[in-house]
C-alpha cells in the first residue's frame, strides 16, 4: 500500500487560528517563566495567583489592542504610529492598574500604590510592548507575501495568456494551407487524397486540442507530432520533400514546449522545398548535452544565395533581436522560449556560404512528466492510401 503524500500546511494559511494559538502559547509561556522566577526567588505559592491575574490581565487588553492595531495597520505611518503609541501606554497603565489593585489586596493596604503601579508598568510595557511589536511585524510580513503571491499568479496569467496567443498564431496560417491544398484535391476530384489529408489533419488538430497552449510534451512527442504534419504536406511535395531524424534517446524523453518546432519545418518547406525543382532534405537532431537539450532543424535550400532565402534570414535576425519582423514562425518561437525560459535559452540562425539554412534551439533539459496518456493516442498518425501530386487583507487577529 503506498504511502499518502504528507504535505503540511503553512502555519499562518488560517490567520485566526494562528492568531490564538500565539496568544495561548505566548501569554502561557510568559506566566510560567514568571511564575519559575519568582519561586527561584523565595516567592510565596500565593504568588503564583498574581501571575495568573497578571497574564490573563495581558491576554484580555491584547485581543483589545489587536481589535484597534487592525484598524490601524493600513493607515498612513503617521496616524498608525502615533495612535499605537497613545493606545499602547494606555494599555500599559490599565494593565499596571489591576495589577497593582491585585497585590495591594493580597498585601492587606494601599500604602505606596502610585509607586506600585509605576513598578509594574515597566513589566507590562515590556510585556504589551513586545506583543505589539509582534503584531504589527508578523502582520506587515504576512501582507508582502500576499502580494508576492498575487503578484506572482497575475505574472503567471499574463505568461500564460502570452503563450496562448503565440500558439494560436500557428494554427489558422497552417489550416488555411492544408484547406486550401484539400480544396484543390476536390475540385480536380482526387477523392481519396482529400480523404486521406482531412484524416491526417484530424489527427494533427486532436493533437492541438489536448494539449494546452502552454503546456509541455516530450520531444518524442513533438517528432511525432512533426511526422503527421509531413504526413500531409508530402502529398503535396511527394518525393521532393525528404527528411532526417536524429533524436537520441536521452532527448527523447526530454520536455519541450507544444508546437515549438512546427513553425520551423513549414519555414523550411517554404523557403527550400517549395522554390526548388527538386526540392530540399530538412533534418532535425535533437540531443542533451550536460544540463541542455539542443534541437537543430537544418535544411538543404538555396541558403543566402536566393533572394527569397535573403529575406528568410532577415526576418529570422529580427526575431533573434526583438525587432520588427514580418514573418510570424520564427518570431513566434523566440517570444515563446523567451516567455518559457528566459535568459536560459538559446536561438540562433546559421546560414553557410554552401548553401542550407540552419536553426539551434538550446534549453534546460527537464524530463518530460507524464500528466496526460492520452497525448500519445492523439500524435499516432492515421493511415492513409497513396496520393498524387497538387499543385501550387484582513490583518491577523480578532475581529471587530
Amino acid at each position: 500500500m503506498s504511502n499518502l503524500p504528507f504535505r503540511p500546511a503553512p502555519f499562518f494559511e488560517n490567520k485566526d487560528r494562528a492568531f490564538w494559538r500565539l496568544q495561548f502559547v505566548g501569554w502561557g509561556a510568559a506566566a510560567f517563566q514568571r511564575g519559575m522566577s519568582a519561586l527561584a526567588n523565595g516567592q510565596d505559592l500565593s504568588f503564583l495567583v498574581l501571575v495568573l491575574i497578571e497574564a490573563i490581565t495581558g491576554f484580555s487588553i491584547s485581543l483589545v489592542l489587536s481589535v484597534i492595531y487592525g484598524k490601524l495597520i493600513n493607515r498612513r505611518p503617521i496616524i498608525t504610529w502615533s495612535v499605537t503609541a497613545v493606545v499602547l501606554v494606555t494599555a500599559v497603565f490599565v494593565a499596571a492598574f489591576i495589577n497593582g489593585w491585585a497585590v495591594s489586596l493580597q498585601r492587606g493596604g494601599t500604602t505606596g500604590f502610585l509607586q506600585l503601579v509605576l513598578g509594574l508598568s515597566y513589566i507590562h510595557m515590556t510585556l504589551l510592548g513586545a506583543w505589539s511589536a509582534l503584531y504589527y511585524a508578523i502582520n506587515y510580513y504576512l501582507q508582502v507575501e500576499e502580494q508576492a503571491d498575487r503578484l506572482e499568479r497575475l505574472e503567471a496569467q499574463a505568461t500564460s495568456a502570452q503563450l496562448a496567443m503565440l500558439r494560436y498564431q500557428l494554427n489558422p496560417h497552417f489550416l488555411f494551407n492544408t484547406l486550401n491544398s484539400i480544396s484543390t484535391l476536390v475540385l480536380l476530384k482526387q477523392t481519396e487524397p482529400a480523404n486521406a489529408m482531412l484524416t491526417r489533419l484530424s489527427g494533427f488538430l486532436r493533437h492541438t486540442l489536448v494539449t494546452q497552449p502552454g503546456g509541455k510534451v516530450s520531444v518524442a512527442q513533438e517528432v511525432e507530432t512533426l511526422k503527421l504534419y509531413l504526413d500531409i504536406e508530402r502529398m503535396r511535395f511527394e518525393e521532393r520533400l525528404r527528411t532526417v531524424f536524429k533524436v537520441e534517446p536521452a532527448a527523447a524523453d526530454a520536455s519541450i514546449p507544444s508546437l515549438l518546432l512546427q513553425p520551423l519545418v513549414e519555414n523550411a518547406i517554404k523557403y527550400a522545398v517549395s522554390p526548388q525543382e527538386e526540392g530540399a532534405r530538412i533534418s532535425l537532431t535533437a540531443q542533451v548535452i550536460g544540463n541542455r537539450l539542443r534541437v537543430t532543424v537544418a535544411d538543404t535550400g538555396p541558403g543566402a544565395q536566393a533572394t527569397a532565402t535573403t529575406a528568410r534570414v532577415s526576418d529570422a535576425l529580427s526575431a533573434s533581436h526583438n525587432t520588427v519582423s514580418t514573418g510570424v514562425g520564427l518570431a513566434n518561437i523566440r517570444d515563446r522560449l523567451a516567455q518559457a525560459y528566459g535568459e536560459e535559452h538559446r536561438f540562433e540562425i546559421e546560414t553557410p556560404p554552401e548553401g542550407g539554412f540552419t536553426v539551434i534551439i538550446e534549453i534546460p533539459y527537464e524530463p518530460f512528466q507524464d500528466s496526460a496518456a492520452e497525448i500519445g493516442s492523439a500524435v499516432k498518425p492515421a493511415t492513409a492510401p497513396s496520393v498524387a501530386t497538387v499543385p501550387g487583507q484582513r490583518a491577523m487577529g480578532t475581529s471587530a
